[in-house]
């Protein structure tokens, strides 16, 4: 496919219609959820229904009540987290050569998507053995991915909003890791999160409790970018869930083998079920629905 395009977004940040060339693919951009603001009617059906014919495949495992709508339509392949924890493994051959002729390639900016889209360029095969695998672990942050996997993720991880990087990524995948020099780009961008992970674990320190189970954090006054899935993450090695404030939004993370719903707890239609962000009003609301004490929640989002 020498004349495919490639466009990096996430479900509340898609492209126009008229941006994307062709004939086009989506590949791990969930259906968007209000859990944000604006969601699935105000985002992605607008989309959906700007490309029109020319959109000819939808892949994608994130939950959304707004699947069913799409059951019979072959040009979408939908289903839940926890059906295939992460998006390459349904990038089959069968799912490529359905698709017919692409020219444009919609890709999630994480290594789950970044994967598919080098996976569907290799039309339904690996970039490399085990990164299928690679990617379930990195999208669940359960058990340990391989060396490939991780140097690429930290590479992401440091330069989140790098589309020149992200176009790396997939063509250095997409080609086998055939070209030993793209790794020098690779590894200087990974570089760069070590200071990041050092300012998460200073925001570590200002955990605290809130029972049941539940350690929070306000991120907003910092000394500087920090990386936040290690900073839920570390709030996960002390509670079932951990929740960081950032300005205007809260993020919720748990285990993805927790059995805790978020989307289910918090009333959202769609996204992953063990990671949401909502806005910062509704942090006492989400915070007695998992069980906290009313007064404490309010007191908790007053002390911002």
């Amino acid at each position: 496919m020498p004349d495919l395009e490639l466009a990096f977004a996430s479900p509340r940040k898609l492209p126009r219609p008229q941006e994307v060339r062709g004939n086009v693919a989506v590949l791990d951009i969930a259906f968007a959820s209000e859990a944000g603001g604006k969601g699935f009617e105000a985002v992605t059906l607008p989309f959906i229904k700007g490309l029109g014919p020319r959109l000819v495949a939808w892949v994608d495992h994130h939950d959304s009540a707004h699947h069913a709508r799409y059951a019979g339509d072959p040009r979408f392949t939908l289903t839940t987290k926890a059906q295939h924890p992460a998006c390459p493994e349904l990038v089959t051959p069968e799912v490529v050569a359905r698709a017919g002729r692409v020219d444009t390639l919609v890709l999630h900016n994480d290594f789950d998507g970044l994967a598919s889209g080098a996976k569907w360029i290799r039309a339904g095969i690996e970039p490399y053995e085990g990164c299928d695998a690679d990617a379930r672990a990195i999208d669940t942050r359960t058990g340990t991915p391989g060396p490939i996997a991780t140097r690429i993720d930290r590479a992401l991880r440091a330069r989140p909003r790098d589309y020149g990087l992200f176009g790396i990524v997939v063509r250095h995948l997409a080609a086998g890791l055939a070209d030993p020099s793209l790794w020098s780009i690779i590894d200087a961008a990974g570089a760069e999160l070590a200071p990041l992970e050092a300012e998460a674990r200073r925001i570590a320190q200002r955990y605290r409790r809130i029972e049941p189970g539940i350690l929070f954090v306000d991120a907003t006054k910092r000394g500087g970018s920090y990386d936040k899935t290690l900073l839920l993450l570390m709030g996960q090695e002390r509670a079932r869930i951990s929740a960081v404030a950032d300005g205007e939004s809260v993020t919720f993370a748990a285990r993805f083998d927790s059995g805790i719903n978020f989307l289910e707890k918090f009333g959202i239609s769609g996204g992953m079920p063990t990671v949401v962000s909502i806005q910062r009003s509704k942090l006492t609301q989400a915070l007695t629905s998992l069980g906290a004490d009313p007064e404490e929640a309010r007191q908790l989002d007053a002390d911002r």
